[in-house]
This record gives C-alpha cells, sequence and structure tokens, in this order.
C-alpha cells in the first residue's frame, strides 16, 4: 500500500446527519465526544464537510423534505465511503413509519452498510458501530487501491528484440 492510501486508511472522518429524529440518537452521538467515551481514540474524526468525509453517521427516519439533502450528501462524500444508520428510527423508520411525512429507515433512500439499533442507541452501542464502520471502511479502501510495483512481487522479464548484426 502506498504511503498515501496507508495514510488515508488510518484517519477516517465521520459525518453526522439528522434525517429528521427526536434527538435522543444525536445526543448520544455527541456524547461520543466527550472525554468519557473518547472516540477519537478508535480514529474518529467528527468533519461538518461531506466532501471530506468517509464515513456517513444518520440518525432519524427520512423525512421528505430530508430526503434530497440526505441524497446530496450521499453524492458529495467521496468513494469508497460507509454508511451508518444510528437508532431505531434510523433503521427503519419506526416509531414515525406511518407518519405523512417521513419515507421510512435510510435504506429506503441510499445503501447502508452498518446498523446500529436502540431508542436512543447507547454510546457503547455507537461506540461498536463505529468501529465495524471503519473495518467495513478499510476493506473498501483496500480493495479500491491498485497494489504497487513494490507489492506486487517480481516484474516479469520483458521481451527484448535482438537487432540483426549488420553485415560488413
Amino acid at each position: 500500500m502506498a504511503l498515501m492510501e496507508n495514510m488515508r486508511v488510518r484517519s477516517p472522518w465521520i459525518l453526522h446527519f439528522d434525517t429528521g429524529s427526536c434527538n435522543g440518537c444525536d445526543l448520544e452521538v455527541w456524547a461520543l465526544l466527550t472525554p468519557k467515551y473518547d472516540v477519537e481514540r478508535f480514529g474518529m474524526v467528527n468533519k461538518a464537510n461531506p466532501k471530506h468525509a468517509d464515513i456517513l453517521l444518520l440518525t432519524g427516519p427520512v423525512t421528505k423534505k430530508s430526503e434530497d439533502r440526505l441524497m446530496t450528501l450521499y453524492n458529495q462524500t467521496p468513494g469508497p465511503k460507509v454508511v451508518v444508520a444510528c437508532g431505531n428510527c434510523a433503521t427503519n423508520g419506526v416509531p414515525f413509519f406511518d407518519c405523512y411525512n417521513v419515507e421510512g429507515g435510510i435504506d429506503r433512500v441510499i445503501p447502508v452498510d452498518v446498523y446500529v439499533p436502540g431508542c436512543a442507541c447507547r454510546p457503547e452501542a455507537i461506540i461498536d458501530g463505529v468501529v465495524l464502520a471503519i473495518s467495513k471502511w478499510k476493506e473498501k479502501v483496500a480493495a479500491e487501491v491498485p497494489i504497487s510495483a513494490s507489492e506486487a512481487g517480481p516484474k516479469e522479464e520483458q521481451e527484448t528484440v535482438e537487432a540483426p548484426e549488420a553485415k560488413p
């Protein structure tokens, strides 16, 4: 793995976005940044710009107003990316699944890689989900990175064509 890819794998950045929740899971996500949980020890750095994020940490059911914003954020996040649905609302839309303004869970709009259940989900469960997301993200990065010349093994001998000898 080249130096740049190795550095990138060690520092995934996370974007937290609320698609319309009661803010219970949001409070737990923000609690992760306190010294009690100190989630940055796992390499998680919370960023506000989707263009700098590698992992999307989403809370709440997808409302009709937030659906377009969620698609925009997902499309602005560079690949490879991992999506974490945090809480029961984000997982399947419950208890708001039959409301007139709710589309459902996150996976009805964008693909989800990791589901963290709970209402509101506990910070320990979110940490487990984030650690799983980081490992899935590293697998995606490793699959996407071409093998460097030093890791590819010995090079095959190049065929050379010898020039005919000049006649005197």
